[in-house]
C-alpha cells in the first residue's frame, strides 16, 4: 500500500494538469504557435542552464546514469530497424520514435516528483543528453538533408552546451541571477503538461491502427533495455528509478515537429506520439514500481 501511495504521490498531479490541458483544448481548441517559440527559445534553455549550473549538481557523480541513457537511446534505435522491416513500416518514421521519448514534457515534472529537488540536476542531464542525440543522430535518421548545424545552435542547445561548461568549471553567473533563470524556467514544467494534454485532444480513432505499434515499441523495448542494463551498470537508488523511468516514457512530442518539418509521414509519427502518451497511464506506473 505504501508504494501504491508513492506512486500516486507522483503521478496524480501529472496526470491532472495533462486532464486540464485537455478539457481547455476540447473546449477553446487553442493555437500552441507561441508557446512552442517561447518553451523552446526562452523557457528550456534557462531550465537547462540553470539545473546543470546549480552548485549542488555534480557532473561527475550521474556519468553512469547518463552513460545508461545514451546506451538506452541507441540501443532502442537499433532494435527499432528490424522491426520496422518486420511490420513493413518505414525506418525514417518509426525508428526515432522508438529512441527518443517524452522526457522533457512528461519526464522532468515526473522526476521532480518522484525523485525530489536533490536529484533533479540528474533528470536535466539525461533531457540535454537526449536532446543533443535528438537534434544530431536523430534529425540525420528522420531526413537526409536535415541540417544539423542549424539545430544544434539552437537556443536550447547553446544553454545545454553553457550549463555542461558551468558544471564541469564551476563558472557561473551571481546567484541571484541564477536564482532568477530558475525561477522563469521552472514554469515550463507544469506549461509543458498543459500543452501535451492539449495536444491529446488530437488523436483520432483512425490513427489508433497507425500509432499502437510505436506507441507500444517505444516502452517496451525501453524496458527490455532499460533492467538489465541498470543492474549492468550497477545503478541504484535513485539513479536506478531515474533510468527505469526514463526508459518507459512515451514517444517524444518534438519528433512531431521533425517529422512535419522534413514531410516525413507526420501524421503516423503524431498518432505514435499521441497515443504512445496515452497509454503512458500504464507504462509509468509499471516504471515507478520498478524503480521506487
Amino acid at each position: 500500500m505504501e508504494l501504491l501511495s508513492r506512486i500516486a504521490d507522483v503521478i496524480v498531479p501529472v496526470f491532472l494538469i495533462v486532464a486540464i490541458g485537455y478539457t481547455y483544448g476540447r473546449r477553446h481548441a487553442p493555437d500552441l504557435g507561441a508557446f512552442n517559440r517561447i518553451a523552446l527559445d526562452v523557457l528550456a534553455p534557462l531550465l537547462v542552464y540553470a539545473a546543470l549550473a546549480d552548485r549542488d549538481f555534480q557532473l561527475s557523480a550521474h556519468v553512469p546514469l547518463l552513460i545508461g541513457g545514451t546506451v538506452l537511446i541507441l540501443g532502442s534505435g537499433l532494435l527499432a530497424w528490424p522491426l520496422a522491416r518486420r511490420f513493413g513500416a518505414e525506418p525514417r518514421t518509426l525508428v526515432p520514435v522508438i529512441m527518443f521519448n517524452n522526457c522533457g514534457n512528461m519526464g522532468l515534472p515526473l522526476a521532480l516528483l518522484a525523485f525530489g529537488t536533490a536529484n533533479f540536476g540528474a533528470a536535466v542531464a539525461l533531457f540535454a543528453v537526449s536532446n543533443l542525440l535528438h537534434f544530431s543522430v536523430g534529425a540525420r535518421i528522420t531526413s537526409r538533408v536535415a541540417r544539423t548545424r542549424d539545430l544544434l545552435t539552437s537556443p536550447l542547445m547553446i544553454g545545454t552546451a553553457l550549463g555542461f561548461a558551468s558544471a564541469l568549471t564551476d563558472l557561473r553567473p551571481p546567484a541571484p541571477a541564477l536564482a532568477g533563470m530558475k525561477l522563469l524556467g521552472d514554469a515550463l514544467l507544469p506549461m509543458m503538461l498543459f500543452a501535451l494534454g492539449t495536444r491529446l485532444t488530437s488523436l483520432t480513432r483512425s490513427g489508433l491502427a497507425q500509432g499502437l505499434l510505436g506507441a507500444l515499441a517505444r516502452p517496451l523495448i525501453g524496458l527490455a533495455l532499460g533492467i538489465p542494463l541498470a543492474w549492468a551498470l550497477g545503478l541504484e537508488g535513485a539513479a536506478r528509478g531515474q533510468l527505469l523511468l526514463f526508459a518507459a516514457l512515451p514517444p517524444a512530442v518534438v519528433q512531431y515537429m521533425l517529422a512535419e518539418r522534413y514531410g516525413q509521414e507526420p501524421d503516423k509519427v503524431g498518432a505514435m506520439i499521441m497515443l504512445g502518451n496515452a497509454l503512458s497511464v500504464v507504462f509509468v506506473p509499471l516504471a515507478l514500481a520498478l524503480g521506487l
